[in-house]
């Protein structure tokens, strides 16, 4: 039996210290019996997690989703069993046969936490870092969340209180998007978010003294944050005691966020394995599986021992959570009854459900003028202010080029900022230049719930955000990216700044809807669509990316089959203006409608009707049924010309054999827009040329 804990601060029985230990022994046994996995950080880890599940955290394993619970991030995902052993014992729904299907095909025990898939995963962790800042979001969005129906209430007395508890490894503290967040966290004073360390000096190149040589603890103080360390235990197992000692002085810390440094020795108290990188990422072996029970004092012949008195002791959980929410629930009702108008948002803004009447607040463009659909969404952002106030965000210190400031009166930064407009409760979210963050904490706040998250940059910056959307993407959240100066359009910045493989490279990520609307119209289109979109039932819902210009461009009538990603702009016609069967079809999007326009204009006025499909979302077209993608796009017209200012890589499976692509194989330059839009072929004339050339060979 491991060392027990020498004060009295925490109640700590000889059960407690014995489901500790069947902790590690079911993450040796788990990972031995698949073959692979990570049992170290699980095993020495399991006092931390054990005291926050059983002792810390406000939570209810009967229902995982409730608004007032505490939410849990395990950022290092790779150490999953560390949440799923928790899970079981608390009484989740997961099992012992879960546990022993862990990292298998169907299980519910997959290799790193899966959102959606297992109860009680707050978010899918895996790629590190990810999960800090995932963490950081969820702490913002529980501070709007409290501004949008509790803001007078004491601070602790209302219903909307809670805390984020986020465990983080070396790894996740390595990547730098821990750094941006942690920043941004100690910058908004996020008093309600705790990062526990497991600082045990080993990756899976060895001891970190390789790569790491910082102080922690003085970074993280200069961020702003409240530092704490807990000391081993003689034996050097983690101190339950002071673990349950600095989780509390944290959640007692208001004013900023708190760190907690604890150093633990990775594989404790495996006699070989401990403190070594091969048990980060290994299975022990049977031999130091079965001499790490003879230490714990379990029969090394038995695999996934528990005993009924520690399950039962563990499952007490649910009683305590029962309570728990039974007490919020008074405390939440005594809330509506003091405010029966903000219940009543309360519920609404809780089923996803949009106010009455909003759809109205949506501008409508007159058509001939020359808009920016990056101005144009601004305007619609605006508009939106005024009638959806839980839809909030900003941008990485790009607000006045992306238009993405929903209220300059109101920004989300804490009490005691300088700032005019700086509210804890704001509207507009200054990110900070801080891209790959911001995209991962609007994940946080889309996984918290009761707000409907946006956040801008350049597309060209999306790269540095790649690997929180295609989180997005996994977890199905409906979080709005706003990507401006969406081409070689933006100009003289040249090539670093223009866009080329981005929106090929993001349509190829599964389940991210790309839209690029034509003009200002779509856009409007586009952000009604958006919201109409937007679900919390996972598996439906969907992240979605608007790819905007800078410069202006045509406005058109509306025409709301805009909704459904394809649609036919304008008409082939015969020689009296009348509607006739195209001979060829002219697909643009964004900027480059207007140039299929032109071009139809020179087609048509040489007898040869000509069709213009604008396809703002390839991924919404595709939704569609077929007789209708037929009706846009028939299969009987082989000449076809797709337009898009960035790599052709979309469109050839709508162009066909006899198709042209109109695009760009290369990266831009430094120019007027206007030139370069010329020398790189981006002319009505060019579209037309294209289009005769594949009328040539679709009748060969």
């Amino acid at each position: 039996m491991s060392t027990k804990p020498t004060t009295t601060d925490l109640q700590w029985t000889e059960l407690d210290q014995r489901a500790v230990d069947t902790v590690r022994v079911l993450a040796a046994d788990a990972v031995q019996k698949v073959g692979n996995g990570h049992p170290g950080t699980a095993m020495s880890l399991a006092p931390a997690a054990y005291t926050l599940f059983q002792k810390v955290m406000r939570h209810d394993p009967a229902d995982a989703d409730w608004t007032g619970r505490d939410r849990f991030v395990l950022s290092a995902g790779h150490s999953s069993l560390t949440l799923y052993i928790q899970l079981y014992l608390a009484g989740y729904g997961l099992e012992l046969d879960d546990l022993k299907a862990f990292r298998t095909w169907g299980s519910k025990t997959p290799g790193h936490p899966e959102y959606g898939h297992t109860t009680g995963v707050e978010t899918t962790t895996g790629p590190l870092g990810q999960g800090v800042a995932n963490a950081v979001g969820m702490a913002m969005a529980a501070r709007y969340e409290r501004g949008l129906f509790d803001p007078e209430a004491a601070p602790g007395t209302s219903p909307f209180d809670h805390m984020v508890w986020v465990v983080a490894g070396d790894g996740c503290l390595q990547e730098g998007i821990s750094a941006e967040a942690s920043s941004l966290a100690g910058h908004q004073k996020l008093g309600n978010l705790v990062l526990l360390w497991d600082d045990n000096h080993i990756s899976i190149e060895g001891d970190t003294e390789t790569a790491v040589s910082e102080d922690t603890l003085k970074r993280y103080e200069a961020y702003g944050w409240h530092v704490q360390r807990v000391d081993q235990l003689p034996s050097g197992d983690l101190d339950p005691a002071g673990l349950y000692e600095a989780l509390q002085a944290a959640k007692a810390e208001t004013g900023r966020p708190s760190f907690i440094a604890a150093r633990s020795i990775i594989a404790w108290p495996a006699p070989h394995a401990q403190n070594t990188e091969a048990s980060h990422g290994s299975a022990l072996g049977d031999e130091e599986v079965a001499a790490t029970k003879k230490v714990l004092g379990f029969d090394p012949e038995k695999s996934f021992e528990v005993s009924d008195e520690v399950i039962s002791h563990t499952r007490e959980a649910l009683d305590r959570g029962r309570e728990a929410k039974a007490e919020w629930e008074k405390s939440l009702a005594a809330w509506r009854t003091a405010n029966p108008e903000r219940a009543a948002e309360f519920d609404r803004i809780s089923a996803g459900e949009l106010p009455a009447g909003w759809e109205d607040k949506l501008p409508v463009f007159e058509p001939g003028k020359s808009v920016a659909t990056r101005a144009a969404s601004g305007k619609v952002l605006q508009a939106l202010g005024e009638t959806v106030p839980e839809l909030w965000g900003g941008s990485a210190d790009l607000a006045g080029s992306n238009n993405t400031t929903i209220d300059k009166t109101s920004s989300f930064l804490p009490t005691g900022n300088p700032l005019p407009g700086a509210d804890p409760y704001g509207r507009t979210i200054h990110f900070g230049i801080r891209e790959h963050a911001m995209a991962a904490a609007m994940n946080g706040i889309a996984l918290h719930g009761n707000t409907r998250i946006y956040g801008g940059t350049f597309l060209v910056f999306s790269d540095y955000m790649r690997n929180a959307v295609r989180l997005s993407a996994l977890m199905h959240l409906p979080v709005t990216y706003v990507w401006t100066h969406d081409s070689i359009g933006l100009g003289e910045d040249g090539p670093t700044h223009q866009p080329v493989e981005h929106l090929a490279s993001l349509r190829a990520i599964p389940g991210l809807n790309i839209v690029r609307p034509a003009d200002a119209n779509e856009t409007a289109i586009a952000w009604r669509e958006i919201l109409r979109r937007y679900t919390k039932v996972f598996g439906k819902g969907a992240p979605h990316g608007l790819a905007l210009t800078r410069q202006g461009v045509p406005t058109y009538e509306a025409n709301e089959d805009a909704a459904k990603g394809g649609y036919v702009l304008f008409e082939a016609e015969g020689p009296e203006g009348q509607n006739a069967a195209p001979q060829v079809l002219l697909i643009g999007t964004g900027s480059e409608v207007h140039l299929a326009v032109e071009a139809r204009e020179e087609l048509q006025a040489a007898g040869i009707p000509t069709r213009v499909v604008s396809m703002p979302s390839v991924e919404w077209f595709e939704e569609q049924d077929q007789a209708y993608k037929d009706s846009v796009l028939p299969r009987s017209v082989k000449a076809r010309v797709a337009v898009e200012a960035g790599i052709g890589l979309t469109w050839h499976r709508y162009v066909g054999d006899a198709g042209r692509i109109v695009s760009l194989e290369h990266f831009g330059a430094s120019a007027d827009a206007k030139v370069l839009f010329r020398e790189f072929g981006f002319t009505g004339e060019h579209v037309a040329a294209a289009a005769r050339e594949s009328l040539a060979a679709a009748t060969r």
